[in-house]
């Protein structure tokens, strides 16, 4: 299932989407509150496990300043996710979320709708990134597409991200081809880096464009609906398919 949502929003914090992962997270909470605290706490601490959802936004005419976006167009909200209860839950609680404000900052809601998914019929799928992709090696040094172990480190995150949905990873390895993935650094502000580090933000090098796939069919279905890579939750790995 996917949803596409239009806010408006005149002014937008530069690393804003944690802002959308609030926005995510109220929503569940107003739609179904048992829901959303067996998703996200176990024995009242917080779930760190990865929840099987991706996520995107478009910001359309917009400028920066400062550590600010001016945004003189809408924003579009796109999440997707294979789970039907996740989505179902999510979609009740952005209808009822007419404005949402967080530091500050203020969305209003104009519309949420749902939007049929495609459907792969064949072992390799061409993607473009509605969000980067972000993939990082076992000591957290972030990868690109050209580093020897990018595939590696791709097919282990793809593996866990399968089998915390279903159950059991990936049928078989895949393959993976960029077509034109340029690099395009994240500044965020989290809150659990910082009270770690001196630095107020993190800066995460990741990958947007056009790439392939090859791999088992129901796999690369699922891949498309659960997003690719590290940090799916909080608005990376999102992609469409081109064919």
């Amino acid at each position: 299932m996917r949803l596409s949502c239009c806010y408006e929003c005149d002014i937008l914090p530069l690393s804003y989407r944690m802002m959308f992962v609030s926005l995510i997270k109220k929503s569940l909470e107003k739609s179904n509150k048992e829901y959303f605290n067996n998703l996200y706490y176990y024995k009242d601490k917080s779930n760190k496990k990865s929840k099987n959802f991706c996520f995107s936004v478009y910001l359309n005419d917009f400028s920066r300043e400062n550590e600010n976006f001016r945004v003189d167009g809408k924003i579009i909200l796109n999440i997707s996710s294979p789970d039907h209860e996740f989505m179902i839950n999510l979609y009740n609680g952005l209808l009822k979320n007419v404005e949402f404000e967080y530091k500050g900052y203020r969305l209003k809601k104009e519309r949420v709708r749902l939007i049929r998914e495609k459907k792969i019929l064949k072992d390799r799928a061409i993607f473009k990134t509605l969000s980067p992709i972000y993939i990082k090696d076992k000591v957290g040094n972030s990868l690109s597409p050209e580093d020897e172990k990018y595939e590696e480190n791709l097919n282990y995150i793809l593996d866990l991200t399968l089998k915390n949905f279903r159950g059991y990873g990936l049928k078989r390895e895949v393959k993976f081809n960029s077509i034109n993935l340029t690099k395009v650094v994240v500044k965020e502000k989290i809150r659990g880096y910082i009270e770690k580090n001196d630095n107020d933000y993190l800066y995460l090098n990741s990958y947007r464009g056009n790439f392939y796939i090859e791999g088992d069919v129901e796999d690369l279905n699922y891949i498309y609906m659960l997003g690719i890579g590290f940090r799916r939750n909080q608005g990376f790995g999102m992609v469409e398919v081109l064919e």
